[in-house]
């Protein structure tokens, strides 16, 4: 795995957008949500996309995979927000990266065909501010793929904490993604770490790496919107 994520920029729809590659090589298997690459399986890059305010393509996942290499299988996922302004935030091993927009708060469990609120407008013209909270996190050991759905909890579960803390009226945004990477079991066979749940050892670094990276992105996004 290389150090960390690596910003490409690219002029898409007459506008200059950005894209965060993290590249991993082969050895991991992911476990995501994102449109391209989700579910479980070996992996090895995950692409963090921004596209314009009202993307409508209907094929975001051939769209992600040109943009990302040509070799290996990856994960994609997308965002209007602007991936330059990612944070990071790192635990006994764990580190995690968050891209934050925070424009449509929403609650999980809204009454059926609850509207989802609009920010005000400012000055006059509608919001134009992003909203979506995309979050990539490595964590340095193997893990059964019970520890990685529970690890995709805790993460969900760490968001909605710094969400809390600033304030942010909802539990997150309706187009939030995840994925969390971890290296491929030893030729022994060994299944991995069991738990991926906060007050497990592993679950617990997640935890906080994700609270620290979306709280820095939380701050960053209410003082700059």
């Amino acid at each position: 795995m290389n150090d960390g994520p690596v910003l490409g920029l690219r002029t898409e729809d007459g506008a200059r957008l950005g894209a965060l590659l993290w590249e991993f090589g082969p050895g991991w298997r992911m476990i995501s949500s994102a449109v391209l690459g989700g579910g479980i399986g070996p992996r090895e890059w995950v692409l963090n996309a921004q596209v314009i305010a009202g993307y409508s393509r209907m094929d975001p996942a051939e769209h992600l995979a040109a943009l990302g290499p040509a070799a290996g299988a990856g994960v994609g996922m997308m965002t209007a927000a602007k991936v330059e302004r990612y944070t990071l935030a790192a635990d006994g091993g764990v580190r995690a990266l968050a891209t934050v927009g925070l424009r449509v708060p929403t609650w999980a469990a809204a009454p059926e065909g609850a509207q989802d609120p609009e920010p005000a407008p400012l000055l006059g013209h509608r919001a134009t501010v992003p909203g979506t909270i995309n979050i990539i996190v490595a964590v340095p050991v193997p893990m059964t793929d019970a520890a990685l759905v529970n690890a995709v909890m805790t993460v969900t579960e760490a968001k909605t904490q710094a969400l809390a803390e600033v304030g942010f009226p909802g539990t997150g945004t309706a187009s939030d993604a995840v994925c969390v990477a971890v290296p491929i079991g030893s030729a022994t066979g060994e299944p991995g770490e069991p738990f991926g749940g906060p007050r497990s050892t592993w679950g617990a670094r997640v935890a906080r790496a994700v609270h620290g990276a979306v709280r820095q992105g939380a701050d960053d996004w209410t003082a700059h919107r």
